[in-house]
Protein backbone atom coordinates (compact mmCIF):
# COMPACT_ATOMS: atom_id res chain seq x y z
CA UNK A 1 0.00 0.00 0.00
CA UNK A 2 3.07 2.39 0.67
CA UNK A 3 4.34 1.87 -2.75
CA UNK A 4 0.95 2.67 -4.14
CA UNK A 5 0.88 5.99 -2.49
CA UNK A 6 4.02 7.02 -3.04
CA UNK A 7 3.66 6.14 -6.75
CA UNK A 8 0.66 8.25 -6.90
CA UNK A 9 2.12 10.90 -5.41
CA UNK A 10 5.21 10.96 -7.86
CA UNK A 11 2.59 11.31 -10.53
CA UNK A 12 0.46 13.99 -9.28
CA UNK A 13 3.83 16.14 -8.74
CA UNK A 14 4.82 15.31 -12.31
CA UNK A 15 1.55 16.13 -13.78
CA UNK A 16 1.22 19.63 -11.36
CA UNK A 17 4.49 20.39 -12.76
CA UNK A 18 3.83 19.70 -15.93
CA UNK A 19 0.77 21.70 -15.50
CA UNK A 20 3.11 24.94 -14.52
CA UNK A 21 5.20 25.16 -17.53
CA UNK A 22 2.29 24.55 -19.55
CA UNK A 23 0.50 28.03 -17.85
CA UNK A 24 3.98 29.61 -18.23
CA UNK A 25 4.47 28.92 -21.64
CA UNK A 26 1.11 30.37 -22.16
CA UNK A 27 1.39 33.80 -20.39
CA UNK A 28 4.72 34.02 -22.61
CA UNK A 29 2.85 33.86 -25.74
CA UNK A 30 -0.13 36.32 -24.55
CA UNK A 31 2.96 38.81 -23.64
CA UNK A 32 4.49 38.28 -27.20
CA UNK A 33 0.99 38.61 -28.76
CA UNK A 34 0.38 41.86 -26.56
CA UNK A 35 4.39 43.11 -27.38
CA UNK A 36 3.68 42.70 -31.66
CA UNK A 37 -0.01 44.42 -30.92
CA UNK A 38 1.94 47.24 -29.56
CA UNK A 39 4.63 47.36 -32.40
CA UNK A 40 1.82 47.32 -34.97
CA UNK A 41 -0.09 50.50 -33.14
CA UNK A 42 2.36 52.25 -33.27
Amino acid sequence: MKRRNRFLLIVLAAIAVAGCNTVQGIGKDIEKGGQAIGRAAR
